[in-house]
């Protein structure tokens, strides 16, 4: 069961973090094409899938609250959680988005490398932080529903009727 939820939050995660970096990425570039932004979605969809299927993003940011001694502090903790994520998944997409967008780019026109990755992490590092510090527990909360953990029992809830 652990194992399926962790595959419904790495996809819930990697679907709308790519989607939101994508367009980002698209219209701070200047050149907004549907076709570019599809590519760039399904192209960081996969290195997040990717990541999210080696990387056990709950064990790590549980340690981190527990090293910074904030378990059982909801919003500090979602906070540390979201900023471990952030450090782990933006630097290996933006480098690796920027870097294949780098290379379609004609040489003439091209800006210098580490200004387009520099703008692009910044940007990508603030996008990336709220969107997973907004929506991660939302998600949680529904696919632990879905999957029947934490909510009633299967069956409904229990008849709390005095009998």
């Amino acid at each position: 069961m652990a194992n399926k939820i962790k595959i419904q939050m790495s996809i819930m995660m990697g679907v709308t973090l790519s989607l939101c970096l994508s367009f980002v990425g698209s219209f701070t570039s200047g050149n907004f094409t549907v076709g570019s932004f599809l590519v760039g979605f399904l192209e960081s969809l996969l290195i997040s899938l990717v990541i999210g299927y080696f990387v056990p993003m709950k064990l790590l940011e549980d340690k981190a609250c527990e090293k910074a001694g904030i378990t059982g502090k909801p919003l500090p903790c979602r906070a540390l959680g979201s900023f471990i994520s952030d450090l782990i998944y933006t630097p290996i997409i933006t480098i690796f988005m920027v870097t294949i967008n780098f290379v379609k780019i004609p040489a003439a026109h091209r800006p210098p490398y580490v200004l387009m990755l520099g703008k692009s992490m910044l940007i990508s590092f603030v996008v990336a932080y709220l969107i997973v510090f907004l929506v991660a527990d939302n998600y949680m909360k529904i696919i632990l529903k879905r999957n029947g953990v934490g909510g009633p029992p299967e069956g409904g809830r229990p008849d709390m009727r005095n009998k």
